[in-house]
């Protein structure tokens, strides 16, 4: 199975210099947690992305008040991206490897395409293989050898 026949296509994203309420905004009105950064919107070429955790740990936790901040402040980058012919089984693979519940899904130009979750691969895997995902996505860091 390809990551184009299971993944959301046109997803929210956001800028740079987007302000951090309005990628919060995007969030709760998408309902997801993660906002795709585009260098801009005629290319929509990806250059990273936002967690509700990005957000969390680099503002608020930091004592920042994300109510004067934009993407950038917090935006992780580079952002890891698959292309729509990846083959879903290698792009588990990398979620887990990389730890990661989503991934934006870029044409060979880097634009936006779509966004593929784990809600996604629980859709189209079997119960076993989006088990063994999610524990490997959310086993802590510290523990991994």
């Amino acid at each position: 199975m390809k990551v184009q026949e299971i993944m959301t296509p046109d997803p929210a994203f956001c800028t740079p210099d987007t302000s951090l309420q309005e990628v919060a905004r995007l969030m709760v009105r998408c309902d997801c947690g993660e906002i795709p950064v585009v260098q801009d919107p005629p290319s929509k070429k990806v250059v990273a992305v936002v967690t509700d955790r990005d957000i969390v740990v680099r503002s608020v936790a930091e004592g920042k008040n994300p109510l004067t901040l934009n993407a950038f402040a917090v935006m992780s980058s580079p952002a890891v991206t698959v292309a729509p012919d990846a083959d879903l089984d290698n792009v588990v693979k990398l979620m887990q490897q990389r730890q990661i519940r989503r991934v934006p899904v870029v044409d060979r130009n880097g634009a936006l395409r779509g966004i593929v979750s784990l809600a996604d691969v629980a859709r189209h895997h079997s119960k076993k293989e989006t088990g063994e995902l999610v524990r490997e996505v959310s086993e802590p860091v510290r523990s991994r050898a």
